[in-house]
């Protein structure tokens, strides 16, 4: 619940700098030279992509609690096994070999975003987060059953 608390305040904040960003862009489109002009409309594109990436960040999210809660519902979701150091860290050593476990599952049964699911888990306790997330948007993909590209876990 803490996570999401942060996450909307972030979002919030986000948004009141695209505002004001906004405003700015507009402001130098006001002022009618070529020169202003050029900058407001470049500072206007700002707003803009991080307006695109925030909603892709949300969505994302959305989804792979979608997912989190259908796999919980059906009993699926992994079993933290994971060895910890005293200070709370997740063991390198345990996080490969779970790693090794769910990679062979995903292999066996590619076409299940399950596998994926519990891959991507995997992928983000051995601190590999862009390949957490790309298993993470593979399993997304074939829940919602749409096209997937074809890449190697």
């Amino acid at each position: 619940m803490r996570a999401k608390i942060v996450y909307f305040a972030l979002a919030a904040v986000l948004v009141v700098y695209f505002v004001l960003v906004g405003s700015r862009g507009v402001m130098l489109i006001q002022q009618g030279t070529a020169v202003t002009i050029a900058f407001g409309v470049s500072v206007l594109v700002l707003p803009f992509i991080g307006a695109w990436f925030l909603y892709q960040t949300t969505k994302f999210a959305r989804d792979a609690n979608r997912l989190a809660r259908e796999l919980e519902a059906e009993g699926g979701l992994p079993v933290d096994e994971l060895v910890r150091t005293p200070s709370g860290r997740i063991d390198r050593d345990s996080a490969d070999a779970v790693f090794a476990k769910r990679k062979a599952e995903t292999e066996d049964a590619p076409s299940d975003w399950r596998t994926w699911f519990r891959l991507a888990v995997a992928y983000h306790d051995a601190r590999d987060t862009p390949r957490a997330r790309k298993a993470m948007q593979r399993a997304i993909a074939l829940h919602d059953r749409k096209p997937v590209r074809a890449e190697a876990a």
